[in-house]
């Protein structure tokens, strides 16, 4: 397995987790049943979403080389552009989403049905967020699907553990904003990286994408 590949991928999907609604909504759901209950629930929403990322990408990645890496590239770019002017505006969209989960979140439910309404909520609404899209990206453009896959796992289930058991401190302390603006620059970053391969550039060997 790709060890450098694998922590570029867990790296670059725990920032961009971290100002994303799957963390307001697993910490909304966190408060209204047993943290535990909900994460496992999140985890499972999250594998599933993995697996189908990482298939889609392999599927990219049998098309022409070219075009693929150029289509990822545009992907990092829009989304380190939006990210960045997004940040301005992060906690009117935390609290947002905030009454979004909180509405959805309302039955009173207690074991598996904590589980698999945990499971829904995330299923549903994270299909084509940015880490999904930069999962297959990064397995699309030639990556060891399975390093991928666990270095975005790994960064998903972590984000949406600390949402459940720290959720409200750490929503106190970290600046959402400025985590935007980190998590946007890391896209461009390999927007760029990828911009100056496709001009023929090479590479530093560590760099892993």
């Amino acid at each position: 397995m790709d060890l450098a590949l694998t922590l570029t991928v867990f790296t670059t999907l725990f920032v961009l987790e971290l100002p994303d609604k799957t963390f307001i909504a697993t910490l909304v759901m966190s408060t209204k049943y047993r943290p535990l209950l909900v994460w496992i629930g999140v985890v499972a929403a999250f594998l599933v979403q993995t697996v189908v990322a990482v298939a889609f990408g392999g599927l990219l990645g049998r098309l022409p080389e070219d075009p693929v890496h150029a289509v990822v590239m545009v992907l990092f770019l829009v989304a380190g552009i939006l990210l960045i002017r997004s940040a301005s505006h992060a906690k009117e969209e935390e609290k947002e989403a905030e009454e979004e989960f909180g509405e959805k979140a309302t039955r009173e439910a207690k074991g598996w049905h904590v589980i698999t309404t945990s499971f829904l909520i995330l299923f549903l609404a994270e299909w084509g967020d940015l880490s999904q899209l930069a999962t297959a990206g990064f397995v699309a453009r030639g990556g060891n699907p399975f390093a991928v896959g666990i270095g975005a796992f790994a960064a998903l289930a972590l984000v949406s553990g600390l949402a459940a058991l720290l959720g409200r401190t750490l929503q106190g302390r970290l600046p959402l904003a400025l985590i935007r603006r980190i998590a946007g620059v890391i896209c461009l970053f390999f927007a760029v990286t990828m911009a100056l391969q496709l001009a023929g550039v090479e590479m530093p060997g560590w760099l892993p994408v």
